[in-house]
């Protein structure tokens, strides 16, 4: 049986949780009401900083889960930050859609796994 580590949980959930050489990430937001590319830059370092914690990197993502509030109006420029910031030769697999998020505010979630 493998262990099990949580990193940065609250009784509701943990940001990260690493098993068997994969780290999970909670899916992760900006600050509401910024725009879509403020969110999506908020996002990514987040990612980053809890990728560096569960030591890893952007370079190991083996999926990517997107949510755009409005793809018709968030896609665009979600994509532009997403695409600056992904590792050349090392983009995950990854899928995309519209959803309703947890307040108005919130444009853009995303969520990944990364290989340890």
């Amino acid at each position: 049986m493998s262990d099990i580590k949580r990193l940065d949980s609250g009784t509701r959930m943990s940001q990260c949780v690493i098993h068997n050489g994969i780290a999970y990430l909670a899916g992760q937001v900006g600050a509401e009401g910024g725009s879509v590319t403020a969110q999506t830059q908020a996002i990514l370092e987040k990612i980053d900083a809890l990728l560096a914690k569960a030591s890893t990197d952007k370079t190991r993502l083996l999926t990517a889960q997107i949510w755009c509030a409005n793809m018709a109006t968030d896609f665009a420029d979600m994509n532009a930050v997403w695409d600056a910031w992904v590792a050349p030769g090392n983009a995950p697999a990854r899928w995309t859609g519209e959803a309703k998020l947890a307040t108005t505010g919130y444009k853009v979630e995303i969520i990944v796994t990364a290989a340890i």
